[in-house]
């Protein structure tokens, strides 16, 4: 059973969901312009995990989360050219430019052995090697190195910790607790 910081407002729903119970999405990509005359747009994939994205694969684009369907997807020099069912010419698909597109969670592939997507890490426990509770991760921060975990500690300011071998000693997800070597700084 997972530990429970006293005096700390944050969400038991493991999901990281601000709200039990909501799905919980992930940005898989941002799509850019239109391409070609048949609805196609240019997609410019962050997921590590493009076998995510095939055809017949339902997404949400944009804040309000329209629920598209995958008709083709194909790669091109740096980005991919994706088109969805429903959407068959550029000015209907014009409507996604510039707009992140973003899967349910619940329907991705599982990482690898110690890998983690972010909605599994926010709410996470925060404690040192001795299991004192430092805080709780509210946000993750991509950096271009490595990622960044936001801790609201106890006394409700904010630590980063880099999530890196050297500082983040364990990952256990069953406790939802993450085990850290704070750093000293000289």
């Amino acid at each position: 059973m997972s530990k429970v910081l006293k005096g700390f407002k944050h969400n038991a729903d493991p999901s990281g969901s601000p709200n039990p119970g909501e799905p919980v999405y992930m940005a898989v990509g941002r799509l850019r312009r239109t391409h070609g005359i048949k609805g196609e747009i240019l997609f410019e994939m962050t997921t590590e995990q493009p076998e995510n994205i095939k055809p017949g694969r339902q997404f949400f684009v944009g804040e309000r989360k329209v629920p598209v369907t995958v008709v083709s997807i194909r790669q091109t020099d740096k980005l991919w050219l994706i088109a969805f069912e429903g959407f068959n010419t550029n000015e209907s698909v014009e409507i996604f430019r510039n707009q992140t597109m973003f899967a349910d969670a619940a329907q991705l592939l599982p990482l690898p052995d110690g890998r983690f997507y972010h909605h599994e890490v926010i709410g996470m426990n925060v404690e040192d090697e001795q299991h004192a509770p430092l805080g709780v991760v509210t946000e993750i921060l991509v950096t271009g190195a490595n990622d960044v975990y936001v801790v609201k500690t106890l006394d409700d300011s904010e630590m980063l910790i880099p999530a890196v071998k050297a500082v983040v000693r364990k990952i256990d997800p069953e406790n939802r607790t993450i085990t850290i070597r704070p750093q000293e700084w000289a």
